[in-house]
C-alpha cells in the first residue's frame, strides 16, 4: 500500500483496468516496473510522483492491443489524472513520458522529440522487464498469444526496421531477441539500469546459445 492517496488510487484503477489483460503486459508487470523505477529514481535527480505515476500508467493501454493506436494510453491516463484533481504540470509530465517511452520510437525521428530524467528512468525500468528470464517469459508468452512461430530459419530477423514495419511485424519470437531485446542495453539511461541490463542480457545470449543448440541437435 502506498502512503500517497494519489499513487494509491492510480494502482487501485490501473490494477482494476488491467485485469484480463495479456500476461505480459498485466498488472504485474506494471508493478514490477513500478519498484525497478522507485529503485532506479532513489540513484537520480528525479521528480518521484511523476516517476510512481507514469511508471503506474505507462501501459495502461498499450497500442499493441487497441489495433495500434498510440493515443488511447496517454488520453487514459490524462483523464484519470483529471479526475483526480492532479495538477496540470504532472499531467502533462505523466502523458509525455507515455507518448515518448515506447522502443519503437527509437527506429523513427521521434526519440528525441521530449527528454526528461522521470522519462529515463521508467523507461529504463520498463526495458529491463524487457531482458533476462522474465524477459523471455514475457516474449514468448506473447508470441503465443498471437500465434508466431518459436522460431524459423528461414525468415531472419530485420535489423532495419522503421517504427511502422516494428509495429505490423509477425516474425518469429526468436527473431524478437535480435530486433529488440538484444539492442536495449546499449539503449539504458542510467547507471545503474546500465549494471541491471548487462546481467539480463547475458541471460538472455545464453538462452539463445542453449536454444540453438537444442534446435539443431541431430540426437
Amino acid at each position: 500500500m502506498s502512503d500517497d492517496p494519489l499513487v494509491q488510487k492510480t494502482i487501485d484503477f490501473v490494477k482494476t483496468t488491467l485485469q484480463g489483460a495479456e500476461g505480459g503486459h498485466d498488472w504485474f508487470h506494471t508493478e514490477r516496473v513500478y519498484k525497478t523505477a522507485k529503485f532506479l529514481a532513489k540513484e537520480e535527480n528525479t521528480d518521484q510522483l511523476v516517476v510512481k505515476l507514469a511508471a503506474l500508467l505507462h501501459d495502461i493501454a498499450d497500442p499493441k492491443f487497441h489495433n495500434g493506436d498510440e493515443t488511447i494510453g496517454p488520453e487514459t491516463a490524462k483523464k484519470f489524472l483529471k479526475s483526480q484533481s492532479t495538477s496540470y504540470e504532472v499531467v502533462q509530465h505523466v502523458v509525455s513520458i507515455i507518448k515518448h517511452m515506447s522502443f519503437k520510437n527509437s527506429l523513427g525521428s521521434n526519440e528525441a522529440a521530449f527528454t526528461s530524467a522521470e522519462l529515463k528512468v521508467v523507461q529504463d525500468a520498463d526495458r529491463l522487464d524487457a531482458i533476462g528470464a522474465i524477459g523471455i517469459a514475457r516474449t514468448f508468452n506473447y508470441g503465443g498469444f498471437k500465434n508466431r512461430e518459436l522460431y524459423n530459419p528461414d525468415l531472419p530477423p530485420n535489423l532495419n526496421m522503421t517504427k511502422e514495419e516494428y509495429k505490423k511485424s509477425y516474425s518469429p519470437t526468436i527473431n524478437h531477441f535480435y530486433e529488440k531485446l538484444l539492442l536495449l542495453k546499449d539503449k539504458m539511461n542510467t547507471e545503474t539500469g546500465k549494471k541491471l541490463a548487462e546481467e539480463r542480457h547475458q541471460f538472455m545470449l545464453k538462452f539463445l546459445d542453449q536454444f540453438y543448440k537444442e534446435w539443431n541437435s541431430d540426437m
